[in-house]
């Protein structure tokens, strides 16, 4: 499903996020991207839906080089990559509703398909009720439940999280940790960043640690 083949990244001002990094993740999987502030958890997540590029070696994506990926077709590709974001990026101004529906809208489905499937997002998170509220007026935890429903609302098969509950105290963060698994028992692949030791270790999932860029562990599922 996901592939990274001898990747580095180097920025323009010289910093070397990733060092030769070679992994695979499989369909389905979940999967903790761990490692101290700067170890380059970010910049590999932003390489799958090529919000970054690899300086050498190459990600694979269904089978897809993302190298070679023309740039027409990178929207086609992000839309079959759901992302969740530590700080929500939702926009203010809007409903719920609209923030959630704002990926369809974008690719042109129609307003009744609109209308079930943010629904039906909203349903799974547990804010169904929430729809016509801005979501300033919520708490932290609903504006992550509501980032979490406008990344799968487009059902997409791969969810990247980036430290999705740095902001959340620890029983907020197992809940939303709960929903990441539900979506991965029907068969999401999913991909977290996240600096939170003890709550990775109580998920019992995959865990890949970096260190300086470089690939330090690859512990499998069960073992923590």
């Amino acid at each position: 499903m996901i592939r990274f083949d001898n990747v580095s990244k180097r920025y323009p001002n010289g910093h070397q996020a990733l060092f030769g990094i070679s992994l695979h993740i499989r369909q389905g999987e979940m999967v903790f991207v761990t490692g101290h502030s700067g170890a380059g958890k970010s910049t590999l997540l932003r390489m799958i839906p090529l919000l970054e590029r690899p300086t050498t070696g190459q990600v694979l994506v269904n089978g897809i080089n993302l190298n070679r990926l023309p740039r027409r077709r990178i929207p086609q590709l992000r839309r079959r990559v759901g992302m969740i974001f530590q700080d929500y990026r939702l926009l203010h101004d809007r409903s719920v509703f609209d923030n959630v529906a704002l990926p369809l809208i974008i690719r042109g489905v129609p307003p009744q398909e609109v209308g079930r499937r943010v629904r039906a997002a909203l349903d799974k998170v547990g804010l169904l009720d929430k729809e016509a509220v801005e979501p300033i007026t919520l708490s932290g935890g609903e504006q992550q439940r509501v980032g979490i429903a406008r990344a799968v609302v487009s059902r997409p098969p791969i969810l990247v999280a980036d430290e999705p509950t740095g902001n959340l105290d620890p029983e907020l963060s197992w809940e939303i940790m709960q929903l990441f698994r539900d979506f991965q028992q029907v068969g999401v692949t999913v991909v977290i960043a996240s600096h939170d030791l003890e709550l990775i270790r109580r998920m019992r999932q995959r865990v890949i640690v970096l260190e300086r860029g470089r690939l330090l562990d690859d512990v499998p599922a069960g073992s923590t």
